[in-house]
């Protein structure tokens, strides 16, 4: 049920951002979500990635500072609270939520990553509630065409 999340570290200097794009392209690795959070000195950008391993291995080839985390995907339907009402599960659960972000998914529903402070309760919680999460082959094949 989890799911491999790439963050890069990148300095906020221009072009740095449109190199990793690039790296990514090169290798025929799409992205299928992503983050991006800065401060003044450097980025974190977080993605999900239809191949992790190969992204984490190029990124790393061209000297940028990456890694893998895992992280889950909570699939919701589009209305208003159902976010609160994962968030609550969560909370009532003694969990926090670290950060979090959408994945893009066809039809209704909408797919939430995030990374909570205990990901196999949070699994649990939410499953024993009913939400479904979504595989990570799932999440990494989303708008891929079927490419790799």
């Amino acid at each position: 049920m989890f799911i491999k999340q790439l963050s890069v570290f990148i300095e906020n200097k221009e072009g740095r951002l449109e190199r990793v794009t690039y790296v990514l392209k090169e290798r025929n690795i799409n992205i299928a979500s992503f983050s991006l959070a800065d401060t003044a000195e450097y980025g974190m950008l977080r993605m999900i990635v239809s191949d992790p391993d190969e992204g984490i291995r190029a990124l790393k080839e061209e000297g940028f500072s990456a890694k893998l985390t895992d992280v889950i995907a909570v699939k919701i339907p589009q209305r208003p609270g159902t976010l609160n009402k994962v968030l609550k599960i969560l909370h009532d659960a003694g969990l926090s939520v670290e950060y979090m972000y959408t994945l893009a998914t066809a039809g209704k529903d909408t797919s939430i990553i995030m990374k909570a402070s205990d990901l196999t309760k949070a699994v649990e919680v939410l499953t024993r509630e009913g939400y479904e999460l979504c595989k990570a082959k799932e999440a990494y094949e989303l708008n891929n065409n079927g490419s790799k």
